[in-house]
């Protein structure tokens, strides 16, 4: 914002100064044009003439002092408050891995009081741990690999109109096209998981920038998709790429609820699981299933209707 700023400072200088110019030579001209006369009627009227154009040549440099100071506070206001994308001030930031549960105490409304914490911490960075506290509820799920239960999670998804966040990674989307089409034609969010899915601490700020950028790119390009949603690998992350991830255009959606359900030769039973889901429920959740998962398959209709029951709205992320 400050280089913008500074280039529109620098041009408007630069009109002045020529405006400025350009009526100063208008004077001298008509200063020898008065001189060489001798007729003092036409001095006169040169230097009315002068005058007058002097005066207008104020009026002008006037008026477009008051244009550019109105465009320069206009551009200003305009201007989006993220990061700036200069990787020496995001890279001044704090670099140390944080992981991501969630997990521990919750407070009066069965929040996690870490994902509230987290919240108010890093929430200046466009990063969503938990939402606001109200009846909607967001529904998300991880897509590392196909494992055969997207499609009916897609089909119970359009069968109860709700809609979900799918977070996928470049191998995926090239894997799976047919699945990732369908998600965008029912209305469902194709989120940013990252192209190789490695935890983006550990890579320098170039690297995971052209990590996250090359999987946006080639949505862009085949799917004519803008993904704007991030979920980093993992859960892994620090400030810095937090900063880095805002100075992409995206936000970082974190979770508020989690079980272990990505063991594919491990899946934890359906009750239990169900059971699980529906009394951890809290206002603003956010909710990650992983789409790997035979159980979340068969529960997610159940998990749907009870969350309803509850008073609870499922929500489009934006």
């Amino acid at each position: 914002m400050k280089v913008k700023k500074t280039l529109a400072l620098a041009c408007a200088v630069a009109m002045l100064l020529a405006l400025s110019g350009c009526t100063s030579g208008g004077d001298s001209s008509s200063s020898r044009s008065s001189s060489s006369s001798s007729s003092s009627s036409k001095t006169s009227s040169s230097s009315s003439a002068a005058s007058s154009s002097m005066s207008e040549g104020s009026s002008v440099l006037s008026d477009l002092e008051s244009r550019l100071e109105s465009a320069l506070e206009s551009m200003e206001e305009s201007v989006s408050p993220t990061m700036s994308t200069d990787f020496a001030e995001i890279g001044a930031l704090n670099g140390e891995a944080l992981g991501w549960g969630p997990g521990g105490p919750v407070d009066s409304e069965n929040r996690s009081q870490g994902a509230v914490a987290y919240q108010e911490k890093y929430g200046k960075y466009d990063a969503y741990f938990i939402a606001p506290s109200s009846e909607k509820i967001y529904l998300t799920f991880d897509e590392g690999y196909e494992n055969g239960y997207t499609a009916d999670i897609l089909d119970t998804l359009k069968e109860k109109g709700v809609h979900a966040v799918f977070f996928v990674t470049l191998p995926y989307v090239k894997a799976q096209p047919d699945l990732v089409q369908r998600m965008i034609d029912e209305g469902h969010t194709v989120g940013n998981h990252s192209n190789k899915h490695i935890t983006y601490p550990s890579l320098s700020l170039e690297e995971a920038k052209e990590d996250l950028m090359s999987l946006h790119q080639y949505m862009l390009d085949t799917y004519q998709y803008k993904m704007s949603v991030f979920r980093f690998p993992e859960g892994n992350f620090s400030e810095q790429t937090l900063a880095l991830v805002q100075s992409c255009g995206y936000k970082s959606l974190f979770w508020s609820f989690a079980y272990q359900d990505w063991y594919t030769d491990n899946q934890p039973n359906p009750s239990d699981a169900l059971n699980s889901m529906l009394n951890k429920a809290h206002p603003g959740a956010i909710y990650l299933l992983h789409a790997v998962s035979s159980t979340n398959a068969q529960v997610l209709g159940d998990f749907i209707d009870g969350m309803q029951e509850k008073g609870y709205v499922f929500a489009d992320f934006e």
